[in-house]
């Protein structure tokens, strides 16, 4: 098993907190992005997922941290979010 840094131990006092690692912050904040750039555009996650060719699934996990959106996808997003029509054009 592998030993994950952890950057944000739990609040002792706090039966509910738990530990953050490295790579769950990282993850969260992927997560922010996507769905941040989503919400922003004003789109559903089903819009959003066919007008720029993501599965929905996908994009379900990768905003809520299930699953880490690698780092083309981020890219992908991050592109998205400065030339929404332009891609949509370019995947339609």
């Amino acid at each position: 098993m592998k030993n994950e840094h952890i950057i944000l131990p739990a609040d002792p006092t706090d039966p509910a907190d738990f530990d953050v690692t490295l790579e769950a912050m990282d993850r969260g904040q992927r997560a922010r992005l996507i769905r941040k750039t989503r919400t922003g555009l004003g789109l559903s996650q089903a819009e959003f997922a066919s007008r720029f060719r993501v599965p929905v699934g996908t994009l379900r996990d990768w905003e809520q941290a299930r699953a880490t959106a690698p780092d083309f996808a981020i890219a992908y997003v991050r592109v998205i979010g400065q030339h929404p029509d332009m891609v949509a054009r370019a995947v339609a």
